[in-house]
């Protein structure tokens, strides 16, 4: 029987990305809240008190010797939340610029593989009566969509702070199994499992014709995502090159209201909404450096979530993903957005994002070197020009020790040879827009994000949203201004 605490072969190949390169595989997050700051000590406590929710927090990773297997989780004896829970401050003003420098220069540090991995930084001293908390966890151990779930371990919904289900017992760290113990049971394991997977085949030859339409589909969604993949590669771009360890980070605000309306209005998805802009912001930033964008399109890589409902909440990942077109050579919105719409359909009708699901299947029976060669190959192919994630977050407030959750900012990583990903996640009616870039690749990546406002105000004026609600608070504010003036007048 498999191992529950072995990485999977998509948690393992995150692993392999950081290996020998300047990639950092940690999902994170910046989330500002109103009010003031707790102390160091009450967020620890905090933590603590929940952490028995989410016991994967309190372990770290064992290694099969000589390669033998994929690594996998175990207790770590020496457990410390001060080393996790960190404590600091912004300089003077405490604004969102200092915050977005911190940001960057904590996203640029690889999380210590010997402890578990995340971290969480609190940061005080924040301008407006708010403070900040950054948070990095690395992506073996939770995807974009299960980690939305997994924050309301720490969250209330109510600004009095709920009382958490009581551990049953106190947290005893299990040894740690020596060398002979992982080699061992990595070894049973590949004996044992090729059996089950015999039976299950016998099983599904009491049921040829099923096998075979199973078959044909999974054939199909193999070929969609390959050809999608490998023939098609992504066009050259100044986003595409090699990067270094350090990143820039900054972040755009949306409405989600709007973006709702704009997709009603052009009759498509939220996501085309988000592809749209993106499209559009990327097509205005290289026209502005001089590139020439006729008839260019890019490639976005958009994950999908393939986590069963029953599955929400558990770490590791489940996830899939489809190559989407970016015409950043079209500045029309509304053709954008029918172009990006009509593509999005037919990649879901190619059955893309099932072909995807379907090779991380065959890849969880793959041996380990194999897999750190497939990581070391998909960062080296130029597949797609950079990731662009919209996961949908909770619509209603949340509260981290009565302090209000005013604003949430993703962060999706990058490969190798790609200095810009883009990830949004939409939270209380807000969206939020999180731009993570290589440091010397995109200096200007303050540019891209006006870009990006740009867009949202244009794509919103083409599809009439808003116009109407202005026109209409315009002539509110005339009518009011006349009616002051004329008790001005006969006032006096």
């Amino acid at each position: 029987m498999a191992n529950a605490d072995r990485l999977s072969a998509l948690d393992s190949a995150f692993l392999h990305l950081e290996n020998n390169s300047t990639a950092h595989m940690h999902v994170a997050s910046v989330m500002v809240f109103q009010g003031d700051a707790p102390t160091h000590q009450e967020l620890i406590d905090h933590v603590l008190s929940r952490l028995h929710l989410v016991p994967r927090y309190r372990q770290r990773l064992a290694y099969v010797p000589l390669g033998q297997g994929r690594p996998v989780w175990t207790d770590d004896p020496h457990f410390n939340p001060y080393y996790h829970i960190r404590h600091t401050g912004l300089p003077h003003p405490g604004d969102e610029e200092a915050l977005k420098k911190l940001a960057g220069r904590a996203f640029s540090q690889r999380l210590d593989r010997s402890k578990p991995l995340w971290e969480m930084w609190l940061v005080d001293r924040m301008a407006g009566k708010r403070f900040a908390i950054i948070a990095k966890t690395h992506h073996a151990l939770v995807d974009g969509i299960s980690g939305v779930d997994i924050t309301t371990v720490l969250f209330d919904t109510t600004a009095e702070p709920a009382l958490p289900p009581k551990p049953t017992e106190p947290w005893i760290a299990q040894p740690l199994p020596g060398p002979a113990k992982l080699l061992r049971d990595a070894l049973v394991e590949r004996a044992t499992v090729p059996a089950e997977m015999v039976r299950g085949t016998r099983a599904l030859l009491r049921t040829p014709r099923k096998a075979l339409s199973r078959l044909s589909q999974d054939i199909v969604s193999l070929s969609s995502t390959t050809l999608a993949g490998i023939n098609a590669p992504a066009p050259a771009t100044p986003f595409n090159v090699e990067i270094g360890p350090h990143r820039r980070y900054t972040w755009v605000d949306g409405d989600l209201t709007e973006f709702k309306a704009i997709k009603d209005a052009l009759k498509g998805t939220l996501n085309d909404v988000v592809l749209t802009v993106v499209s559009m912001a990327l097509g205005s930033h290289l026209r502005a450096q001089g590139y020439d964008t006729e008839g260019l399109v890019l490639k976005a890589m958009v994950p999908v979530s393939v986590r069963a409902q029953a599955e929400r909440g558990a770490l590791g990942n489940r996830v899939a993903a489809m190559w989407a077109p970016l015409p950043v050579g079209n500045a029309n919105p509304v053709e954008s957005f029918r172009e990006i719409s009509l593509a999005m359909d037919d990649l879901k009708e190619s059955r893309q994002a099932v072909g995807a699901e379907v090779l991380i299947n065959l890849a969880g029976f793959a041996p380990p070197t194999i897999l750190s060669q497939a990581a070391r190959l998909q960062a080296r192919q130029r597949y797609f020009n950079l990731v662009v994630t919209n996961v949908p977050g909770p619509q209603f407030p949340l509260y981290l020790l009565g302090r209000r959750l005013r604003a949430l900012y993703p962060v999706v990583p990058l490969a190798q040879n790609q200095a810009l990903g883009i990830a949004v996640l939409s939270y209380d009616g807000h969206l939020g827009f999180g731009l993570l870039g290589d440091y010397d690749a995109l200096p200007d990546i303050e540019l891209i994000a006006r870009e990006l406002r740009r867009a949202m105000r244009a794509l919103a004026r083409a599809a009439n949203v808003g116009t109407q609600d202005k026109k209409k608070q315009a002539s509110s504010t005339r009518k009011r201004s006349r009616s002051t003036s004329a008790a001005g007048v006969s006032g006096a």
